[in-house]
């Protein structure tokens, strides 16, 4: 069983993320992405004390990099989780 803090891997702070923050009190997580949807709820429930209205999550795929050499490398998959909290509610992200 994973434990919340294996769920959530950390808070995406990005202009979108916190203009989706000031309109619809929405958060973005990167996430495990082996987690559904109900796992991110609970973990975002319990590690901040705040009621979760929605979840949307996406896979997100890793983009072409290269360093000095012809030959490209990836960076790695990973899940995307937007959460919407109840009206009220707010994380401090202490940004």
């Amino acid at each position: 069983m994973k434990t919340p803090y294996d769920i959530i891997r950390r808070v995406r702070l990005t202009e979108k993320g916190s203009a989706l923050q000031e309109k619809h009190n929405g958060y973005v997580f990167a996430v495990d992405p082996k987690a559904n949807k109900i796992q991110v709820r609970q973990a975002v429930e319990r590690i901040f004390n705040v009621k979760v209205v929605r979840v949307n999550t996406m896979n997100c795929g890793g983009k072409l990099r290269r360093a000095r050499t012809k030959q490209a490398g990836r960076t790695s998959d990973w899940k995307k989780a937007v959460v919407i909290l109840k009206e009220g509610d707010k994380i401090d992200l202490g940004v």
